[in-house]
């Protein structure tokens, strides 16, 4: 329970509320692997039982099938390799697998912050706070050897494989930062399948995949490259990719109906394979729906040679080659260390230049057409994206410029510049309207700031490259990062939602983009392509609504600058 605590207020790190850790196992099961009626499926590779049958939504889960052999010894910071034979026994899935975690200590604050703001407290002074609260002990589950995916197959779609045209499939990319997460951490099926079943149809393959994470996933830098991959955790999430073109037909699906989905770090990991060789070499699915997609800012060459001599200082290592020889337990010692230090709002990790997989930033590529442009898109982002990335303790115009100088360091030789952005695009009269404190002007201000720049403006970006976007605006209170996960899979009353005749109907657009690449029926409100218009649905706590993203132009051109 103290785990759950911990981070349930923070919807940055996938999403809000109970929802966290409601794993698969908590669904009704009549069987579980012992039981000889479940299906055994022989991948060459490796033979696995499913793990469970949902008697209730009729589909059978495959836990923890080995997609990439384990990233130790020679093969840690490196790219995934394949997965070597085993066929000795028959897989059963029963043991759980997460990557190594990492959790910043400014969650805690933010944790005692977000709830006092959404409250109406005027006031935030740092005596106030109670900085000493412990993080999670490490997850006994947490391994570097965790390159597994979870299958969820409805038992009519399994039993036909093979014999009709294949179904479509959905594969989970996890959000937390880069650091923290997991593929069941937030995302029960059950209710996502049982949408995708109105009407008669047959439904969706859900599938979800673990990658990994913090230094493990995401070192970068030169020293990096000659020695290692950079974006290691992006290579795994392509071999899992790879790993469903190959053998999602076995399991009924079609590898030529794929729909990539992911939130927050997963949503920005979809951008970067959207972008992934400047828009050239294969891709490995044909639909995309990214829910508040970031795109932190990339990192210099220095920076990320600082962040590794921080790594490996703390490991007691001088080389990367080194830091192999060591036990896991020191490794992840030093990445909980390293990630717990990092500035507000911040990881530390995320995907770095590395001249291949990520040869510019996003926002350049999709400025320079350098981008898979067949895939079709359906996007996301919330009202209230940034309070939970806004430290609590800003008080005047330096304060904020020092958090937009942090975000954007190459900012800090451009006072005038950050001034002027500020004064112009987050004019404090603007946001003092409503505002009982000028402490709350300042966090507002921010906090909008924050929002644009992290996941927002990346939204827009997206939403006008690609001609055949369709995108949504979620608006149910507090709409904070993260809030609409629970949404995404909710599943009946036991689910933290407010508002569950709004869930329902956002599954039924998210499993009819995944069935036919339209989101629209004729029993909801009808999409429109985004187009130059900005034209979006609304979805709040009673209603669903069209309106336009007028402004985004305007609140978004300097970022262009800045990550061009």
């Amino acid at each position: 329970m103290a785990r759950l605590r911990f981070i349930e207020l923070s919807a940055l790190l996938l999403a809000s509320g109970a929802s966290f850790g409601r794993a698969l196992a908590n669904d009704i099961f009549t069987s579980r692997s012992s039981d000889s009626s479940l299906p055994i499926i022989d991948l060459g590779y490796e033979v696995y039982q499913a793990s469970a049958f949902n008697s209730t939504g009729q589909y059978y889960t495959f836990s923890n099938i080995r997609y990439a052999a384990p990233p130790v010894g020679s093969l840690r910071f490196a790219a995934p390799q394949p997965p070597s034979a085993n066929r000795s026994v028959v897989q059963d899935g029963l043991t759980d697998r997460i990557c190594p975690q990492a959790y910043p200590d400014w969650i805690n604050t933010s944790n005692q912050f977000v709830p006092r703001y959404l409250l109406g407290d005027k006031e935030f002074d740092e005596s106030s706070f109670n900085f000493s609260i412990p993080t999670p002990e490490p997850d006994p589950r947490e391994t570097e050897d965790c390159l597994f995916l979870d299958i969820s197959v409805p038992k009519a779609i399994y039993d036909n494989a093979g014999k009709t045209n294949g179904a479509p499939v959905v594969v989970w990319i996890h959000g937390g930062g880069y650091t923290v997460g997991w593929k069941t951490a937030f995302s029960n099926p059950a209710g996502l399948i049982h949408a995708s079943q109105n009407n008669g149809e047959l439904g969706i393959i859900f599938v979800a995949i673990n990658y990994r994470l913090g230094a493990f996933g995401f070192l970068g830098g030169p020293t990096v490259q000659e020695d290692g991959t950079a974006n290691a955790g992006l290579y795994d999430q392509q071999m899992a990719l790879e790993w469903v073109q190959t053998n999602i037909a076995k399991f009924g699906g079609d590898a030529q109906q794929v729909t990539i989905h992911g939130e927050s770090a997963g949503a920005g990991s979809i951008i970067h394979h959207l972008t992934a060789y400047g828009g050239s070499g294969p891709i490995l699915f044909t639909q995309a729906i990214l829910q508040s997609p970031p795109v932190v800012p990339l990192v210099s060459s220095q920076l990320n040679e600082d962040i590794l001599t921080t790594f490996l200082d703390y490991a007691g290592a001088s080389t990367l080659q080194e830091a192999r020889s060591l036990s896991s337990a020191t490794l992840q010692a030093a990445n909980r260390r390293q990630v717990a230090a990092s500035p507000y709002g911040a990881f530390t990790y995320s995907p770095t230049l590395d001249d291949n997989l990520i040869p510019a930033s996003p926002a350049q590529l999709l400025q320079q057409g350098r981008f898979h442009k067949s895939v079709r898109m359906f996007i996301a982002h919330n009202e209230n994206e940034g309070l939970i990335f806004t430290p609590p303790f800003l008080r005047n115009q330096s304060d904020i410029e020092h958090v937009v100088t942090t975000l954007f360091p190459s900012l800090s030789d451009e006072p005038q510049f950050v001034t002027d952005l500020l004064n112009n695009l987050y004019p404090e009269d603007e946001f003092s309207i409503n505002s009982t404190s000028s402490q709350r002007t300042c966090i507002a201000r921010t906090s909008k700031f924050k929002a644009d720049a992290l996941i927002n403006c990346n939204f827009y970006f997206l939403a006008t490259a690609y001609t055949n976007t369709y995108a949504y605006r979620f608006a149910i209170e507090p709409a904070l990062h993260g809030n609409d996960v629970a949404y995404t899979y909710y599943n009946g009353p036991s689910s933290d939602v407010t508002a569950p005749a709004m869930a329902l109907k956002m599954q039924s657009y998210i499993t009819n983009f995944i069935r036919t690449g339209s989101p629209n029926d004729s029993n909801l409100p009808s999409f429109d392509i985004y187009g130059k218009e900005g034209q979006v649905i609304v979805i709040d706590s009673v209603d669903i609504y069209k309106a336009t993203d007028g402004s985004m132009e305007t609140q978004c051109s300097w970022l262009e600058r800045v990550q061009g």
